[in-house]
C-alpha cells in the first residue's frame, strides 16, 4: 500500500490535487516534471534539426515511424512483462537506456557528425526502450495512489505534468535552437533524466502480490487480447485513440513544414505553436484532474472529439499566426480531453491482473498507429500538401465518432455492474466505503 502524508497536507491541497498527497506520487510528480520538459525539447529541436537537414516532409513522418514503430510491434509483449516483472525495476532500466540514447544523440549533433541514418537509428531504439516503458508506467501510476477514487485524479494530473512541460519545453526550445542550435537541446534532455531516476530511486514502492501468470507467453498475450477486445467498452475506446492516434497525431509531425513554408516562420514560430497546443491542452487536464467523479468521462470524450476535428480543420486552412494559434489551442484542448478520459475509464474498469497487458495495448493503439498516420501524412503532404492533408485528417477525426456515440448506451449498461462493485456511482457509494480490498489500488517517464 503506497505511503501517505498526515490528513492536514491533503486538505491543503484540495480536490484538483488530491493525488499529490501520496509521498511516491509527489516524488514521480517531480521528476517527471522536469524530464518531460527535456523530452519536449528534444523533440521539437529532432523535428527542426530533421526538415534543416533534409527538406523532406516525408523523412519526417519517416523518422516518427522509426521512433514509433516498434510501440506497435512490441506492446503487447511490453504487457506481459509488466504483468509479470517488478514495474518499478523496469521503469529504473527503461529510463536508464533513455539517458544512453539522449546522451548520444547529444554528442553526435554537438561534434557535427550526425546523420539522418544515425538519427533513424537511434529513433529505432528509443522506440523499442518506449515500447516497454510506456505499459509499465501506465500501470505503475495507479500503484503510488492508496486510494482508488484518487486513480482518476492522478492520471489527470499526469495529463497535467506532460502538458505543462509541453507548454515550456518547446518554447525554451525554440530559443535555444535560434541561439546555439539544436545539440543543446538534446545534452538538456539527456541531464533532465537524472531527475527521474533520481525520484524513482528515493520511492519506496510496497511489494505487490500478483497473481500466477501462465508461462506461456504467446498463451497470456491471447487471454489479454480476448479480454480487452472482448469486452466492448475497452474495445471501443481502443478503437477511438488508435483512430485519433492514425488520423490525429500526425498534425504534430507537419508542424514545422506548417511553420516554415505556411507561416514562413522559424524554430520560434514552431515553438510558440506547440506552446499554443500546450496551453489548451493544460486546461483541459486541469479540468479533469478537478472532477471528482469517472461518471459522465463518455460525454466528455464525444465533446472533446468535435472539438479537436473542427479545430484542425481550422488549423489546416490557417495563413495568420494568431488565427492558428487559437486554432491548434482547441486542437490541443480536445486531444486531451479525449486521451486522458479515455485512458482514466480503461484504468477504472480493467481487472488489476490484466492491467499491463490491456495497457499495453492502450500503448500500442496511441503509439504505434501513430507512426503509420505520420508516414502516411509525409507521403500526402509532399503530393497534394499540407493543407489538404490537414483538412482530410480533422474530417475522418470528426467521422470517428460516430461509432462510439452509438455504442455508448450498450457500453453504459455494461459497465454500470463495475461502478457499482467500486462505489463510483454516488447512490450507492456510501453502502461499499467498507469494502477493504477496494480502498487499495490494485497495484503516466518520458511520455
Amino acid at each position: 500500500m503506497a505511503e501517505t502524508s498526515p490528513a492536514p497536507k491533503s486538505s491543503r491541497l484540495g480536490g484538483m490535487f488530491r493525488a499529490l498527497q501520496y509521498r511516491n506520487y509527489r516524488l514521480f510528480f517531480i521528476g517527471q516534471s522536469i524530464s518531460l520538459i527535456g523530452t519536449w525539447m528534444q523533440q521539437i529541436a529532432m523535428s527542426w534539426l530533421v526538415y534543416r537537414l533534409t527538406d523532406s516532409v516525408f523523412l519526417l513522418g519517416m523518422v516518427s515511424f522509426a521512433n514509433q514503430i516498434p510501440s506497435f510491434l512490441l506492446g503487447p509483449f511490453a504487457g506481459v512483462i509488466s504483468d509479470r516483472f517488478d514495474r518499478h525495476r523496469v521503469l529504473l532500466l527503461t529510463q536508464f537506456l533513455f539517458l544512453i540514447e539522449a546522451s548520444t544523440l547529444a554528442t553526435l549533433v554537438l561534434t557535427n557528425t550526425v546523420t539522418i541514418y544515425y538519427i533513424l537509428g537511434l529513433g529505432v531504439f528509443a522506440g523499442i526502450v518506449n515500447a516497454f516503458d510506456m505499459s509499465a508506467r501506465q500501470s505503475f501510476v495507479v500503484q503510488l495512489v492508496e486510494k482508488r477514487e484518487d486513480m482518476g485524479n492522478a492520471i489527470a494530473l499526469n495529463s497535467s505534468m506532460f502538458n505543462m512541460a509541453r507548454l515550456v519545453g518547446p518554447s525554451v526550445a525554440g530559443v535555444i535552437i535560434a541561439a546555439v542550435g539544436e545539440g543543446m537541446c538534446f545534452l538538456l534532455n539527456a541531464i533532465s533524466y537524472l531527475a527521474v531516476l533520481t525520484s524513482l530511486l528515493l520511492m519506496r514502492v510496497p511489494k505487490t502480490e500478483r497473481k500466477t501468470q501462465d508461462t506461456e507467453v504467446l498463451k497470456s498475450l491471447g487471454e489479454g487480447f480476448r479480454y480487452a477486445f472482448g469486452f466492448s467498452p475497452i474495445r471501443d475506446i481502443l478503437i477511438l485513440i488508435a483512430t485519433l492516434s492514425l488520423f490525429g497525431m500526425p498534425f504534430t509531425v507537419l508542424m514545422p513544414a506548417f511553420a516554415r513554408d505556411v507561416l514562413h516562420g522559424n524554430a520560434n514560430t514552431l515553438g510558440l505553436l506547440m506552446g499554443a497546443s500546450g496551453v489548451g491542452a493544460l486546461l483541459g487536464a486541469l479540468y479533469l484532474a478537478s472532477r471528482k467523479t469517472v461518471v459522465g468521462l463518455a460525454r466528455v470524450i464525444v465533446v472533446a472529439s468535435v472539438l479537436f476535428g473542427i479545430g484542425l480543420m481550422a488549423f489546416a486552412i490557417a495563413k495568420t499566426m494568431l488565427f492558428a494559434m487559437v486554432s491548434i489551442f482547441v486542437v490541443g484542448l480536445g486531444m486531451i480531453l479525449r486521451m486522458a478520459s479515455s485512458n482514466t475509464l480503461i484504468q477504472t474498469i480493467v481487472d488489476e491482473d490484466k492491467r499491463g497487458r490491456v495497457m499495453s495495448f492502450y500503448s500500442m493503439a496511441f503509439m504505434g498507429m501513430a507512426p503509420i498516420g505520420s508516414l502516411l501524412a509525409g507521403w500526402l503532404a509532399e503530393r497534394i500538401g499540407i493543407m489538404y492533408t490537414l483538412l482530410g485528417c480533422g474530417f475522418i477525426c470528426l467521422l470517428s465518432i460516430i461509432p462510439f456515440v452509438i455504442g455508448l448506451p450498450r457500453a453504459r449498461a455494461l459497465v454500470r455492474p463495475i461502478y457499482q462493485r467500486l462505489g463510483i456511482l454516488p447512490e450507492i457509494a456510501n453502502g461499499l466505503q467498507t469494502a477493504s480490498d477496494l480502498t487499495s489500488p490494485p497495484e503516466g517517464g518520458k511520455m
